[in-house]
């Protein structure tokens, strides 16, 4: 089984191109943080991990995720190589995330040091994008013990559901 779920932020906004037969296809990096502190520095560590995302998910992930925010990716990794153009002795060898589904991790007002959380739960993202998504009207919370099990998706109508990717072109 080949399955990876990353959750991180995105260390530039994505790049949108098309094929020359016109399937879309987005690159992005994601930075995750490390579980532990480096023991000399004290500082977390993160690995920058570079992600494919084809078709619809990767206009999705072009139009609604820009640098900084938090996404949830989950794919399969594959790895390829290639000759160095200066040096035809030295070959180079890649490992990439080819993204299958992303989500929407932090909330609507992220900020960077408190890891996408908003009062207790998250929100929907915050674009530029006239999606005419308004908050839900606040009302007094029911008594609960205090979890982070509440999620808000804002307007579920504003996405198209993907159905398929279909094969990827090569």
């Amino acid at each position: 089984m080949n399955k990876v779920i990353l959750i991180g932020r995105l260390t530039a906004d994505p790049e949108l191109r098309q094929t020359q037969s016109g399937i879309a296809s987005c690159r992005f990096t994601v930075a995750c943080d490390r579980r532990f502190a480096d023991k000399n520095t004290g500082e977390r560590q993160a690995d920058f991990i570079s992600c494919t995302a084809w078709r619809q998910t990767a206009e999705f992930v072009s139009r609604y995720f820009s640098k900084g925010k938090l996404i949830c990716v989950e794919g399969s990794l594959r790895t390829g190589s290639y000759q160095d153009k200066n040096h035809s002795d030295v070959t180079h060898y890649t490992t990439d995330v080819f993204v299958d589904n992303v989500e929407f991790v932090g909330g609507k007002n992220e900020s960077g040091g408190n890891n996408g959380y908003q009062n207790g739960g998250y929100g929907a993202p915050q674009n530029n994008y006239n999606n005419n998504y308004s908050a839900p009207p606040q009302q007094a919370a029911p008594q609960q013990p205090a979890a982070n099990d509440s999620m808000s998706y804002g307007n579920l109508s504003d996405f198209e559901e993907i159905l398929s990717d279909g094969d990827v072109p090569f």
